[in-house]
């Protein structure tokens, strides 16, 4: 076994039985029962020995909900997109197993922390999928594209303003960036305001973009989102190049002689989106080569014989958001809002004692999931903190926190006000998609009603994975708690989604405290190891005392290998290339 997911902290001794009975409109009662399964482990590679085909057809089912379709990595918000870029245009770095950069990408890559600068080298010879030579001014553009004031997605944030030059070219007081210095056709160095010990990591500050200029510069860059090139007809210098994009549903796309690392020997590919309710059925029927299992059915197909299970843990958490204020887009920071419901520490912390997360783990996801205790996930083993507390499951201790906080129930309607005496009604905002999505949400609804807390599900119903995030990301002022996930990429390093400048801090929750133990682990001193761990440990701690969310799971990624196929690798930084796999017959095997 190359990689297995170990049990890193023990479920809760005592049994908690989660019932659900309220007005609200639900389908049926949830009751959730906490047992000692353990969490399982996988292997994360299959191989398998066989005659193999000519080309043929891989199939994978993305399961969800219909994706949103910005297929650029300059543009895309959500993991669904992220997914379909990979395969036509998967960027330029490099990463190993601890998310390392490492010279195994499409560039090569020099880091002078002396210097404060990143040299950047590609090969030459290479070319876009449309014939065209691919230079280092596709590596400099999207530096121009994220950096505009027109620019219209989320990457815009510290790490780009990091770069000397990009501010002045933001507020439009020079029309270069002076930080990029053009060595030649194939060689950028890039000068930083700063650089630390994160910027070594996938992700972590060093842009691995790279864009064809000679398209989408002819683009006016507010209307990029939108265009044909980003939306049907986007060209990279991936493994396989877009044929046909459906949207919502499918991409077709066909291999790309000329990909540096050898043509793929598939000569096809098809990407499907598949209902969670029907994946299983579909990939026992040999639909498709390869799926992303859904963890709250492992029941129904842990037994499978046309199938591999392979599983890594996955560098994403689910957690439970508190709107707290709005983002202010001509600061280009979050604006904190003190007077708003769930800016008050109280109120979150009787929420979060009053769910037992341990129990959802063990009674919807068979062991496949755990209780979260951190925003930093157990893959990164150095600053992963896998002694702090959490808020214990305790909702008489919930109801106390209230009461002391000046949240009673002054009308005995069974639901507190607020110390001024108002009502306090709340709503909850969560995504549909998975078997449990509904039955989850019902019971977090119920618990916290449980403590006294009025609250109701937003429009009475779950919302699909693209209209939640919309609402979402636009501060709605309807979605006042909501659940949602993070994949955390390569970079542990916090600030991108908890920063006073990060877009993707949907909470809109800043303060001074979190400034400052954000900018130690982004500080010169985090070169030495010992102090970067503990500034990590650090703002962990803090997180756990304000809770300005609630980390609710770890979760295992399972992926379906169908027995067609010669080789398949799941593992972080898997060196496997297109041009090693094969398929073993011209049909999928089916049970």
């Amino acid at each position: 076994m190359r990689k297995s997911f170990k049990k890193v902290f023990g479920l809760a001794s005592t049994a908690a039985v989660l019932s659900t009975v309220f007005a609200q409109p639900v389908a049926h009662v949830v009751t959730a029962e906490e047992t000692e399964e353990g969490v399982l482990s996988f292997e994360s590679e299959v191989i398998r020995e066989g005659e193999p085909i000519e080309g043929g057809e891989l199939k994978v089912a993305m399961v969800g909900t219909p994706f949103e379709g910005v297929l650029n990595n300059m543009l895309y918000s959500n993991n669904s997109d992220a997914s379909l870029i990979n395969y036509f245009n998967p960027g330029i770095l490099g990463y190993d197993e601890n998310f390392t950069i490492d010279n195994s990408g499409f560039a090569d890559i020099e880091f002078d922390p002396e210097a404060k600068t990143v040299k950047l080298t590609i090969p030459e010879g290479q070319t876009w999928h449309d014939g065209e030579p691919i230079t280092i001014d596709d590596v400099i553009f999207p530096y121009y594209v994220i950096g505009h004031p027109d620019y219209t997605g989320v990457r815009y944030g510290e790490d780009y303003m990091n770069v000397v030059g990009m501010e002045e070219y933001h507020a439009g007081d020079a029309e270069e960036i002076s930080g990029l210095e053009r060595v030649d056709d194939y060689t950028l160095i890039v000068h930083y305001k700063s650089v630390s010990n994160s910027m070594l990591q996938a992700g972590g500050g060093i842009s691995g973009y790279m864009e064809p200029e000679h398209i989408l510069g002819e683009i006016p860059v507010g209307e990029l989102e939108d265009s044909e090139y980003v939306r049907s007809t986007p060209v990279g210098f991936g493994p396989f190049k877009v044929d046909r994009v459906v949207p919502g549903e499918a991409v077709t796309y066909s291999a790309f002689d000329d990909w540096y690392e050898g043509r793929p020997n598939i000569d096809n590919l098809t990407v499907e989106v598949v209902a969670a309710t029907n994946v299983i059925q579909e990939i026992k029927a040999g639909n498709y080569d390869i799926a992303s299992l859904p963890a709250d059915q492992y029941e129904t197909y842990k037994d499978a014989t046309n199938i591999d299970i392979l599983g890594t843990i996955d560098n994403a958490f689910t957690y439970i958001g508190f709107k707290q204020g709005t983002w202010d887009d001509e600061a280009g920071e979050v604006k904190y809002d003190e007077t708003l419901p769930l800016s008050n520490k109280a109120i979150r912390q009787a929420m979060a004692h009053a769910i037992d997360n341990n129990a959802i783990a063990t009674r919807f996801y068979h062991g496949l999931r755990q209780a979260a205790n951190s925003f930093i996930t157990p893959n990164f083993t150095a600053y992963w903190d896998q002694d702090i507390e959490v808020p214990e499951y305790n909702p008489e201790l919930a109801k106390q926190i209230l009461e002391e906080a000046g949240f009673v129930d002054v009308d005995g309607d069974g639901f507190v006000e607020t110390p001024e005496g108002e009502p306090l009604k709340l709503t909850f905002a969560s995504m549909s998609g998975a078997e449990v999505s509904e039955p989850i949400a019902t019971y977090y609804i119920q618990s916290w009603r449980d403590i006294g807390i009025d609250i109701e599900l937003l429009d009475g119903q779950l919302h699909d994975m693209n209209a939640f995030y919309d609402r979402v990301e636009s501060d709605d002022p309807e979605i006042m708690v909501y659940q949602a996930a993070f994949g955390i990429g390569g970079d542990p390093n916090p600030a991108g989604l908890w920063g006073r400048k990060a877009k993707f801090n949907m909470l809109r929750w800043a303060t001074e405290e979190n400034d400052k133990l954000l900018a130690d682990i982004a500080s010169d001193k985090s070169f030495d190891e010992e102090f970067r761990t503990e500034a990590f440990h650090n703002w962990q701690e803090y997180m756990m005392e304000e809770l300005p969310a609630i980390p609710t799971l770890f979760r295992y990624k399972l992926t379906a290998v169908n027995k067609r196929v010669s080789h398949w690798d799941v593992q972080i930084g898997s060196d496997l290339k297109w041009s090693e796999i094969y398929l073993l017959s011209d049909e999928r095997v089916a049970e």
